[in-house]
């Protein structure tokens, strides 16, 4: 009959209308082959392809179960795979020896793309493995809004939460609800922290360097020794109508904003007050002891009962004060 297949040159079945088929011994494990991947040409064995991953893609095309047909030829006979050699090359190194080498200038993300598409399984989990533990080092990257809202919302109101010591620098952070939250040695420098409630907060030596907390709550915060450098802080709110002092004692303000700012009873022992704008601030019953005041703008302030004793105020501005500096109140 014209369509009873015919033996091929290399072994294989052929039909009358010239394609090929597989028959259920023509490939033996010692067989070599050509796979033409992308434009390379790459020669190997039957038994490389399948009896280290006998499930994957490739190990089906050539096994004799006939599970999968191999791929069409091109003119030199080698079986046509259309991926990227540039991938597949770390792959059918695996499968030969077992070990994943991989060149620099290859990315490790792509070779897993190719192995996931081959079925090579074990290589997949070496190499999820692997871009697992690359990633490690970026685990301090700074938290984002939502990071941080997830946070908030997962955490019941009776437990304390803390993002003690984390990097949120730059996070746009405005507007949130951080009421009773534990800031200690956070990164929260150039964040935007503007008409953000932080009653009751901790910040100590938390670094807030030109963080953004204009019209912030900051009623009763804990920010010893905090680092406040250039932070703008226009119009925030330090005042406890119970009578509990915001201690801010050593805390860094020079250059800082404080324009307009209620800081009635506040504790800025030994702060440092170096060019900060102070402007229109209440200061009533503040602790300014020791602070370092040269250069700051306390013009339209009122320090009425704030303690000035042993502050340094070198050049500092008081014109238009609200109340006349008394010599009781010791300024240096």
């Amino acid at each position: 009959m014209d369509n009873e297949p015919k033996k091929s040159d290399t072994g294989e079945d052929e039909t009358a209308s010239g394609t090929l088929a597989v028959s259920s011994g023509s490939f033996a494990p010692n067989r070599w082959v050509k796979l033409n991947v992308g434009g390379q040409i790459y020669t190997t064995t039957i038994d490389t392809l399948c009896s280290r991953e006998p499930d994957s893609m490739l190990a089906r095309m050539f096994l004799q179960d006939g599970s999968m047909k191999p791929s069409e030829k091109d003119e030199q006979g080698a079986y046509l795979i259309d991926r990227s050699p540039r991938y597949f090359e770390p792959i059918i190194n695996y499968l030969r020896h077992g070990q994943f080498v991989c060149d620099a200038n290859v990315s490790v993300i792509g070779v897993l793309e190719e192995a996931r598409f081959f079925g090579i399984y074990s290589l997949i989990a070496h190499l999820e493995e692997r871009l697992g533990q690359q990633e490690e080092p970026q685990s301090d990257r700074p938290l984002t809004r939502m990071d941080v809202i997830k946070a908030i919302i997962q955490t019941s109101v009776i437990t304390e939460l803390r993002f003690q010591g984390v990097n949120l620098s730059g996070a746009d952070l405005r507007k949130l609800d951080f009421r009773n939250i534990n800031f200690k040695y956070a990164n929260m420098s150039h964040c935007n922290l503007s008409h953000t409630n932080l009653n009751y907060c901790c910040l100590e030596r938390a670094d807030l360097q030109y963080a953004n907390l204009e019209c912030a709550q900051l009623v009763s915060v804990r920010g010893l020794c905090a680092n406040m450098e250039g932070a703008n802080l226009r119009g925030c709110n330090f005042e406890d109508p119970t009578g509990v002092r915001t201690n801010l004692e050593g805390v860094n303000l020079k250059s800082a904003c404080l324009e307009s700012s209620n800081m009635a009873g506040v504790n800025l022992r030994v702060a440092n007050l170096k060019n900060a704008n102070m402007k229109n601030c209440n200061l009533r019953a503040a602790v300014l002891a020791g602070a370092d005041l040269e250069r700051c703008n306390l013009s339209g302030s009122d320090l009425q009962e704030a303690n000035l004793r042993g502050a340094n105020l070198k050049d500092a501005e008081l014109t238009l004060m609200v109340t006349p500096l008394h010599m009781s109140q010791a300024i240096r």
